[in-house]
């Protein structure tokens, strides 16, 4: 719950007044603070404004935001080149806005006890396309590892985090093996891996945490030899938990921030980030971020700084590195 002066606060700048509807959609990822974030919002307009927030993916998401159906995309990742063609061509202009950090999160059963640390090699072993009906069993991932079969579960090919995890540990967006079990629903695959102790699965940090009495995380080494760093808010803030840290976003289209309800929500959105952040379990930014962010903004600055790709294992410090050229 954020704290009654931030809320008392906020009512100085929003007017009593404004009503409609604002349509969020895209990745699971962001949908939690996304979500926190809607019902605060609502409560605050006494529920004059509706925020509806729907999962299909952040290309899901980012499908229909081009196609000028939803107000908000959610993305785990930056708007990539052949959507921002897609933007163009249906004449949505957007404004990017970075909202937190998540520490996209391999587990795997409580029970397991053997998978104490994974590489980034291991990892890629596992889950690239040459795996596909050939890597079966954990022995043939790793030789100290049991002889029993391997049971994955995943993002589905709509998910941000899909194309995140198979750039930073296949080396290129959207190469994996398909003989897994994909959902763009991350509770999916939080209950798969809950009942299976030979299954592992990926997914935001957040639904780690929402289950840590059904799951472990395992900890990542970014290379053969190096210590695993296994997630969380200190390990992201500090930069060591690499590839698989990552920033995540959410796009608004220019033309809906010309109405009432949805400019003030996502001003609202930014002024109370780093408190949403937290409560849903991801790394706020630095207040300087926020600072950017809602000025741009203010004064509509539309495109994305990444112009069509991103760097994985971005750090904080060169996500804000990235924001500040002009």
């Amino acid at each position: 719950m954020l704290v009654a002066p931030l809320l008392a606060a906020a009512l100085l700048w929003t007017n009593p007044g404004v009503a409609g509807t604002i349509k969020a959609d895209g990745s699971s990822t962001v949908y939690p603070i996304t979500d926190f974030t809607a019902a605060e919002f609502q409560k605050l307009k006494k529920n004059a404004v509706n925020v509806t927030v729907d999962i299909s993916g952040t290309t899901g998401g980012f499908r229909k935001f081009c196609r000028g159906e939803i107000d908000i995309a959610d993305a785990s990742r930056p708007i990539n080149a052949g959507e921002i063609a897609d933007c163009q061509k249906g004449g949505v202009e957007y404004v990017e806005l970075p909202v937190a950090f998540d520490a996209l999160t391999v587990v795997v059963n409580p029970r397991n006890k053997f998978l104490t640390g994974i590489s980034v090699e291991e990892l890629k072993k596992l889950w690239e396309p040459a795996a596909e009906g050939r890597i079966r069993s954990w022995r043939q991932v790793n030789a100290d590892w049991p002889d029993a079969p391997i049971r994955l579960f995943g993002p589905g090919g709509d998910s941000g985090t899909f194309d995140y995890f198979t750039e930073a540990i296949i080396g290129k967006a959207r190469a994996s093996r398909r003989d897994y079990t994909a959902s763009e629903d991350d509770n999916v695959l939080v209950q798969g891996v809950a009942r299976d102790v030979n299954a592992l699965a990926y997914f935001g940090f957040a639904y780690y945490v929402a289950n840590k009495g059904k799951l472990k995380a395992v900890p990542i080494a970014p290379e053969r030899g190096a210590a695993a760093i296994e997630p969380s808010l200190e390990t992201v803030n500090k930069g060591s938990y690499r590839p698989l840290s990552r920033p995540i976003f959410i796009y608004v289209a220019v033309k809906s921030l010309a109405r009432a309800e949805v400019s003030e929500f996502t001003e609202f959105y930014l002024r109370t980030a780093a408190q949403a952040a937290r409560a849903v379990n991801y790394v706020p930014l630095p207040d300087s971020a926020y600072r950017g962010a809602l000025e741009r903004l203010q004064n509509r600055k539309k495109g994305s700084v990444f112009q069509g790709s991103a760097e994985v294992g971005m750090t904080i410090e060169e996500l804000l590195r990235l924001e500040a050229k002009p």
